[in-house]
């Protein structure tokens, strides 16, 4: 049986800066994004077979995104608006 793609990586959360426009009022502030951080094991996880050590061969450590929408930071504004113009997954 063959490993799930979850086995070869520790995952933590973190949060990064990023400067988004707000689409509604115009106001370019930075936000707090939240991304999933998948780190690659140093080693093959046991009961491994030879497509699960070809998986761990070719797989990297990379980042996802969890937010997709972020809140107005002005006090006038405060509206909801959808994040575009970043990247959901980056390779570190």
């Amino acid at each position: 049986m063959a490993l799930d793609e979850r086995q070869f990586f520790t995952e933590k959360q973190a949060t990064r800066k990023a400067r988004l426009n707000c689409p509604y009022c115009r106001s370019m502030e930075e936000y707090e994004l939240r991304w999933l951080i998948r780190q690659k094991k140093d080693r093959l996880p046991p009961g491994a077979d030879e497509r699960d050590r070809a998986k761990f061969a070719k797989s990297q450590s990379y980042m996802v995104l969890l937010d997709d929408k972020a809140t107005c930071i002005q006090p006038r504004c405060r509206r909801t608006f959808e994040i575009s113009g970043i990247k959901t997954t980056a390779l570190i």
